[in-house]
């Protein structure tokens, strides 16, 4: 078979793959959001023990690699749960995969959260207060809507990145994209034309997506303009 047959042929198995790739990036974004805003806010806190434990939350998942922290998961836990109970657990790849990915999203996500609010003036703040709106009611109402339009385009790379880290998640078996790409070599022998494939196809996504966010930034600065 050609470089290019080999192509054509491994690409179902490919999109397949994206299939789950996807799923978890989705799931693990919007989890990742979440968790990043409160964790955000929490390292914006006046709360001594509340900043504490967002600063090292951020700052541990910041310095440790994805790759650590799903093996940890995946591996580490069920051994922990089984030291302790005596009872075999068992964790799901993709279980295992959601939790780290979303863990690590997090993490990234509360520092672009925080930049954001950081970056609107602090009289607006005061003139919502002057207004009679408490500070949680202002921060939700008036500083966040205005920080959401700037952390737009952080957001997206770190979707972009998340979909990308994806890829790591074959070290535990987790059928996504790379892991069928791996499979296919492994029956194959043929690597070159398999992995720029999946090169292919991951550029692809990664393009339609920053499509995506720049049709989302223009309409909300159109938006606003009007």
């Amino acid at each position: 078979m050609s470089f290019l047959d080999h192509a054509i042929r491994v690409l179902p198995l490919l999109l397949e793959g994206l299939k789950l790739s996807i799923l978890v990036t989705v799931i693990s974004a919007v989890i990742g959001i979440i968790l990043g805003l409160f964790i955000g806010l929490g390292r914006l806190s006046k709360k001594f023990i509340i900043k504490w434990l967002a600063t090292i939350y951020v700052n541990f998942i910041r310095g440790t690699p994805l790759l650590v922290q799903l093996l940890i998961i995946y591996a580490g836990i069920p051994q922990m749960i089984m030291m302790v109970t005596g009872q075999p657990s068992p964790m799901s790849p993709i279980l295992a995969a959601i939790i780290a990915c979303s863990l690590n999203s997090g993490a990234y996500v509360a520092e672009i959260f925080r930049a954001g609010i950081q970056s609107i003036d602090s009289g607006q703040m005061e003139a919502a207060r002057s207004l009679g709106l408490s500070k949680n009611q202002a921060m939700a109402q008036v500083i966040l809507p205005q920080a959401f339009r700037r952390i737009i385009p952080p957001l997206g790379n770190e979707l972009i990145t998340l979909l990308k880290e994806t890829s790591i998640l074959s070290a535990i078996g987790l059928e996504e994209m790379m892991r069928k790409g791996q499979l296919y070599v492994a029956s194959t022998f043929q690597p070159f034309p398999v992995y720029i494939a999946v090169a292919l196809c991951y550029f692809v996504i990664v393009i339609m997506i920053s499509k995506g966010l720049s049709l989302l930034e223009r309409r909300l600065r159109i938006n606003v303009e009007n």
